[in-house]
């Protein structure tokens, strides 16, 4: 598909992720319409100041939970493509506010469908799903047993461990009010293609980051204080679960999938997008103190009974029938050979230019974690899909962004 001259609706798409489309298509020559809400202040977005298109993107008023807002900014689009990415997604959040993260991702969802139905509108609809819809994904046998003693039962029980990776027919257990709300609005996506014939296409993508990711997201939560720390603004650094694993993806990559889905994907089906690696919360501590040039040597909890040497040591050893770049860490983690946790209190890093304080901070935790995320992308591969990026490219631009002091 060629874009020159496409009309594109994007909710969200003053988000993290929406802004970075707008650019990709108003770089092919595309008519972007963004959906956003209107600001007290009447201010431009930060993410679409920051990429410089703030003139470039057709801003239309409107909320997805008002369904007339959306029919008139469809009204004034008339789009071939509708990319819906609008929606509270910082699961941390959901928790402490559950009807206001279904209102937006279910609730918002539906009206956007039923307007675009109401106007018979044959538009191609791509719908950010989440990785977050999987949950709780089984790694061992071991962790079975003790996910068994802690909620009492698996649904779905799960047909085979590991359940890694993660692909489109692997089982749906969300573990936050965040997760729940994007299964909902998943489910009515394709019950509209099934039902009305609507053109909708289901992504779930895996964490995906980079530069300008909102600093509630432990990536940018990481860098940001990296890059404090290095100018002397802070003396420690404060974080959640560093025992959690993601399969984090550079928002370019990810881009470039939405908009392979939209040019390629088939309605009604679903499509998972990642990078085919996971690793962890610890490990992008780790990596983002090495990258902005402290060499790590070791590390151990407060107590000293749990201590690694050389935990960035690269390892490329398969797991889970893939072959990816990890850390020694990781491994030793995924292994169940190591384990953090907010008990630990939180751990020391040992580098060329001192001591490094981690200090764990309850308040990160959540009530419920998905421990391990790690996709399996042959579906979306089959329409052209390349994981062109490495966790190091993501550090680093993240790191790069906040050199500025004032970001």
């Amino acid at each position: 598909m060629s874009w020159k001259g496409k009309k594109v609706f994007i909710t969200g798409v003053s988000g993290f992720v929406g802004s970075h489309i707008a650019r990709y298509l108003l770089e092919q020559g595309a008519g972007v319409y963004g959906l956003i809400r209107r600001r007290a202040d009447g201010g431009i977005p930060r993410n679409l100041e920051y990429l410089n298109i703030e003139r470039e993107v057709e801003l239309l008023e409107g909320d997805v939970r008002d369904i007339s807002s959306l029919a008139f900014a469809l009204d004034a689009s008339r789009p071939e493509v509708v990319f819906h990415l609008a929606a509270q997604s910082f699961v941390p959040r959901s928790f402490s506010h559950p009807w206001e993260t279904m209102d937006i991702n279910f609730h918002g969802t539906v009206n956007l469908l039923e307007a675009i139905r109401s106007k018979g509108l044959d538009s191609t609809i791509i719908f950010a799903g989440s990785s977050e819809e999987y949950g709780l994904a089984i790694v061992s046998q071991n962790q079975y047993e003790q996910v068994l003693r802690r909620y009492g039962t698996v649904f779905p029980e799960p047909v085979r461990i590991p359940e890694l990776p993660i692909n489109e027919l692997n089982p749906l257990r969300p573990m936050s009010p965040y997760a729940v709300s994007k299964v909902s609005a998943e489910f009515a996506m394709r019950n509209y293609q099934s039902a009305y014939g609507l053109r909708t296409i289901v992504s779930r993508a895996f964490n995906h980051e980079g530069a300008g990711r909102g600093k509630m997201f432990v990536t940018s939560a990481i860098t940001s204080q990296v890059m404090k720390l290095k100018r002397g603004e802070i003396d420690k650094i404060t974080i959640g679960n560093v025992s959690a694993f993601r399969d984090w993806s550079h928002i370019a990559d990810i881009v470039h999938g939405y908009c392979l889905l939209a040019e390629k994907g088939r309605p009604g089906e679903v499509y998972v997008q990642g990078s085919e690696r996971t690793n962890s919360v610890l490990s992008y501590l780790l990596l983002s103190l090495e990258c902005a040039g402290y060499k790590v040597d070791r590390l151990q909890d407060l107590r000293g009974k749990k201590v690694v040497e050389e935990p960035t040591a690269v390892d490329k050893s398969p797991m889970f029938g893939l072959r990816f770049e990890k850390t020694k860490a990781d491994r030793l983690i995924l292994e169940g050979e190591l384990m953090f946790d907010v008990a630990d209190g939180g751990i020391l890093v040992e580098t060329d230019k001192g001591r490094v304080t981690v200090e764990f901070d309850q308040g990160r935790f959540r009530p419920a974690e998905v421990p391990v995320l790690l996709s399996e992308v042959t579906k979306i591969r089959g329409l052209g899909f390349r994981v062109q990026h490495s966790l190091k490219d993501i550090i680093n631009d993240q790191l790069n962004y906040y050199l500025d002091p004032g970001k």
